[in-house]
């Protein structure tokens, strides 16, 4: 399934999913993945069946996984010309955002 035009709730359930297919893949019970992870069994629960969970529990369930490296592509910054490369340069030396002129 592609996410990239799901809706929120489409995506946190295709997470959840995968996280589930890669837990069964290694072999490995909910209860003994949620104990490695340092989670309740009932948030492993939540997050394979509906992607509901809060950041560290995904975190600590994908930790315990051994796919930390799945998330090492997320949210990095993508350079298409030599303008966009030129404009993240520059964005990544300002320190706050410009002040607003009172008009």
């Amino acid at each position: 399934m592609s996410l990239l035009l799901a809706p929120a709730d489409q995506v946190l359930s295709a997470l959840g999913e995968r996280l589930r297919a890669q837990r069964l893949a290694q072999g490995l019970p909910q209860r003994e993945l949620a104990q490695m992870a340092g989670l309740s069994l009932g948030a492993l629960r939540q997050l394979e069946r509906s992607g509901q969970s809060s950041l560290e529990t995904l975190v600590r369930a994908v930790q315990a996984l051994g796919l930390v490296g799945e998330l090492e592509p997320l949210f990095v910054l993508r350079r298409q010309s030599i303008a966009q490369m030129a404009q993240a340069e520059a964005a990544g030396r300002r320190q706050r955002a410009p002040r607003r002129s009172r008009a």
